[in-house]
């Protein structure tokens, strides 16, 4: 990259300009934040306002996960071959037309179609928002505009739950969508009036061919799963989309495997500590965004707290998680990222391993202790796993390599709503009992412990009251199965990698070991790991999915 191409801000005179599309960057950064978890506290509210059941409240979250990480990887392309700023500027349309229509829609079906148009939004913000630093900022200046851009995704986690249900409390749900539109407006505005255009015209085109065949087949299988729990697994239908998904990657892999210049480089894969570096953020992302969608719906139709005060009891989870990013550069330096990496897996363990321990009347207190943990183990995973898969990359692939793993932890996280999700229903469909109650009103009951609870409301007497303690009962089973099937894969995970990841980054070009420790702290380019935007914080590295390509 030459140096014209690389500071083209030195010659600018308004210094403050460029700060001001920061900012405005930051903010739509903030408001994909906000999208991944402000819903969890709005499920309770959606399943008794909407009637969603728990299959469409899994599809109103991963609706938005799926593609957002299935688009991310060639929507990251498409800004490098037809413009940055434009492909940014669609991407916030679309985040402010899936957000109008969250707001007007009355119907769980309409609102999947306006998080689904969200998620194509996302899909194009993340990366190219970090890709037009280098059109505004020296490279003295980009370390400290890259790290604002990561603290407005980081931040945007924890404020979710908490801005969910302040809004819940006193607005209507579709206020949750509603704050995006000015963000996003303002985002809109200030690119096309801050931020240069910059393109590659070299960059690779974009095959629609693997991109259909990743969308479809990741779709496949977690429609396949989430479907499961509801239709069950020997469903025609279930089955169909589970061997579809098999046979349409295996195709996208097939290909790839063929092309000169593919979409995704799976050939990184070979590489084992690029691999279980990978597979570890991909384990800590399932178990955090699964317990997201579970546990909202236990404090509140559970233990009757409101939404607000649901979003305000999640923070001890968020509060882990920022204590483990001061924590785990410490670590990584005194004994290395693969033992840290383990550690945070069997704090993950053991939150799941208390949190099966709860039962109907448990207080709040045994909930507070794993949801710390949790944060915690999830922080001390993901943090030091991001940096060392960055690290096992030579330089000239870092950009692919981190897309590559971006896209698995939003998988991850799609997977975790899907999987736990669907162990939650059939635990509670198959626990809460439905005796002296009509056709119809078991069935509603089936669908959610919220419906359950609206249900006894309208029966009353003695049949209502049962009928609450039945369906508390069977949820609270439910969801300590979901945490039991948490702690042994985070368990199962913490082995693999102890056993099977290599604990030094190979030197770039080489693929042997024979390289200095990662435990001495440094990349494996020589720069110290504190001084990295991935050991910041767990988004730092989310945030390099793209690497920025030549200006023209």
């Amino acid at each position: 990259m030459s140096s014209s191409q690389d500071d083209p801000v030195r010659t600018r005179d308004d210094h403050s300009r460029r700060w001001w599309a920061l900012g405005a960057l930051a903010l739509a950064t903030l408001v994909l934040g906000f999208d991944t978890t402000i819903l969890n506290v709005a499920l309770p509210t959606l399943a008794g306002d909407l009637g969603a059941t728990t299959t469409e409240q899994q599809w109103i979250i991963d609706s938005f996960l799926i593609v957002f990480a299935a688009t991310m990887l060639p929507a990251g392309m498409l800004g490098d071959r037809y413009g940055r700023r434009r492909m940014l500027v669609i991407g916030l349309g679309a985040l402010l037309v899936g957000s109008l229509v969250g707001t007007l829609v009355d119907s769980a079906e309409m609102l999947i179609v306006a998080r689904t148009i969200m998620g194509l939004g996302a899909a194009l913000v993340v990366p190219l928002a970090l890709s037009v630093v280098p059109t505004l900022f020296t490279p003295a200046e980009r370390p400290k505009a890259i790290a604002v851009l990561a603290a407005a995704l980081a931040a945007g986690l924890p404020l979710g739950p908490l801005l969910g249900g302040w809004l819940l409390d006193n607005f209507w749900w579709g206020s949750v969508f509603l704050i995006n539109i000015p963000m996003a407006a303002v985002g809109i505005v200030a690119c096309l009036l801050l931020v240069p255009e910059s393109k590659d015209s070299a960059a690779p085109r974009v095959d629609p061919l693997s991109t259909v065949l990743s969308v479809a087949g990741l779709g496949a299988l977690v429609f396949g799963i989430i479907e499961g729990a509801s239709r069950g697994w020997d469903d025609p239908l279930v089955i169909a989309c589970l061997i579809g998904s098999v046979i349409l990657l295996t195709a996208l892999v097939l290909r790839e495997r063929r092309q000169e210049l593919p979409t995704f480089d799976l050939a990184l894969l070979r590489n084992p500590g690029f691999t279980w570096n990978a597979l570890s953020t991909v384990m800590a992302a399932l178990i955090l965004t699964g317990l997201l969608f579970v546990v909202p719906q236990y404090l509140q139709a559970v233990q009757g707290e409101s939404a607000m005060a649901t979003g305000v009891r999640l923070m001890p989870m968020m509060g882990g998680l920022l204590v483990a990013a001061r924590a785990a550069s410490i670590l990584v330096k005194a004994i290395g990222s693969r033992s840290t990496i383990v550690i945070g897996l069997l704090f993950l363990s053991l939150a799941g391993f208390i949190g099966s321990t709860t039962d109907v009347g448990s207080g709040y207190g045994l909930a507070a202790t794993w949801l710390v943990i949790t944060g915690f183990g999830t922080g001390l995973t993901t943090i030091p796993a991001t940096d060392a898969t960055l690290a096992h990359l030579p330089p000239g692939r870092s950009g692919v390599g981190s897309g590559l793993l971006m896209t698995g932890r939003q998988m991850g996280s799609a997977m975790g709503v899907a999987l736990l999700g669907s162990v939650l229903a059939q635990v509670y469909q198959g626990g809460v009992s439905t005796d002296g109650l009509p056709g119809n009103a078991a069935e509603v009951v089936d669908e959610s412990v919220v419906a359950a609870h609206l249900v006894a409301e309208e029966v009353g007497g003695p049949v209502g009251a049962g009928l609450v303690e039945s369906a508390n009962a069977a949820f609270v089973d439910a969801m300590t199965t979901t945490l039991l099937v948490c702690a042994c894969g985070a368990l199962v995970m913490a082995l693999l990698v102890a056993w099977l990841m290599p604990s030094r980054p190979p030197e770039h070009g080489d693929d042997t070991d024979d390289t200095p420790d990662d435990d001495a702290g440094e990349s494996a380019d020589g720069t110290p790991r504190g001084d990295t935007t991935a050991t910041e914080s767990e988004s730092g590295a989310d945030l390099a999915v793209n690497e920025p390509r030549p200006t023209e």
